[in-house]
């Protein structure tokens, strides 16, 4: 697994890594701890060295199976949660010093570690991008050992650029796919001039680049594709990167033609991993086969120009006019 530097946190991490949204089974089931401890050890066996959690993943349970992993294996992995999704209401008064301390410590005690390598604020509010107490409170945190890092996941480009005006916020964490094209316009760049690791997430845009969709496919009840594709539940960019279902559907049918008898999923991660400010693309899995399908990625032949062109073709053809503007 090749590595990348995770910006000025200075860890060496694989470039292909795991978020854990549903890594203890489909979106909207129980929390399956044997299924997470396969998937986790996998991961761990193929060269995953950064692990991607939150307190909300599975109602706290993700962060407790990334504890056993760490607790039961040898290897360096580096943990990095998230916090402030659990403020109910979700709004920015809700986002206090006080209450992001307690989500801090509370991931501590979950994963069972005294220190986080990194803690994210998990896609706040815009205005809590402008609030210096906030990121002053993860200063503090640093301080006293319990996180080595901190750094923001955001929903909006906007937020991504307020965000690394704080010499504190190491990382970003943002949508970049096939479908999810601007942050490479002006953020990318940003990011590398004041060395800010950029951690993508949404890699295949809620699966519709696995090319395994149709507009007969069902999704479970819980499933946030089947309730939020109108941001009902939160940000609708979340799900299927905010694009119309069967435009999405149309727009793979095109990557189809235009890359024939290629292993869609190979390609969407190959894509972002041709952009070298990216420091790791944090697929999820629901099983232990989607893991090792993800990691075969990083040996998937790099893309010429004309395929990049050929992506972008599909982009400002039936995506761009869409979403561009709105993240």
């Amino acid at each position: 697994m090749k590595k990348r530097t995770l910006g000025k946190t200075g860890f060496e991490i694989s470039e292909i890594s795991l978020g854990t949204w549903q890594v203890g089974g489909k979106w909207g089931e129980d929390f399956d701890h044997s299924n997470a401890d396969k998937i986790l050890n996998s991961a761990v066996d193929k060269g995953i060295n950064f692990i991607d959690t939150a307190d909300v993943y599975g109602d706290r349970e993700s962060e407790k199976a990334v504890g056993r992993l760490v607790k039961n294996r040898s290897e360096r992995i580096y943990v990095a949660s998230k916090c402030g999704r659990r403020l109910n209401p979700h709004t920015n008064e809700a986002y206090t010093p006080k209450a992001l301390r307690t989500f801090v410590e509370e991931s501590l005690q979950n994963i069972g570690i005294e220190c986080l390598d990194l803690i994210q604020i998990h896609c706040p509010p815009t205005e809590v991008y402008y609030r210096p107490e906030i990121f002053e409170e993860f200063e503090k945190l640093k301080a006293e050992g319990k996180i080595l890092n901190m750094g923001v996941s955001v929903e909006k480009v906007e937020e991504a650029i307020k965000a690394i005006e704080y010499d504190c916020v190491t990382t970003v964490q943002i949508i970049f796919n096939m479908f999810r094209q601007r942050p490479a316009e002006l953020f990318f760049k940003l990011a590398k001039e004041k060395n800010v690791g950029i951690i993508t997430r949404v890699p295949l845009a809620s699966g519709l680049l696995s090319g395994k969709f149709s507009k007969d496919t069902a999704f479970g009840k819980e499933d946030h594709r089947n309730f939020n594709r109108d941001g009902a539940a939160f940000d609708k960019g979340e799900t299927f990167s905010g694009i119309d279902y069967n435009t999405g559907l149309d727009a793979v049918e095109a990557l189809k033609e235009k890359f024939p008898d290629t292993d869609l999923v190979m390609l969407a991660l190959k894509w972002i991993l041709m952009f070298d400010e990216v420091s790791c693309v944090i697929p999820g899995a629901s099983k232990e086969s989607q893991l090792v399908h993800n990691v075969e990625a990083a040996d998937f032949p790099s893309l010429s120009s004309g395929q990049m062109d050929a992506v972008k073709e599909v982009y400002d053809t039936y995506i761009k006019k869409q979403v561009h503007q709105l993240w």
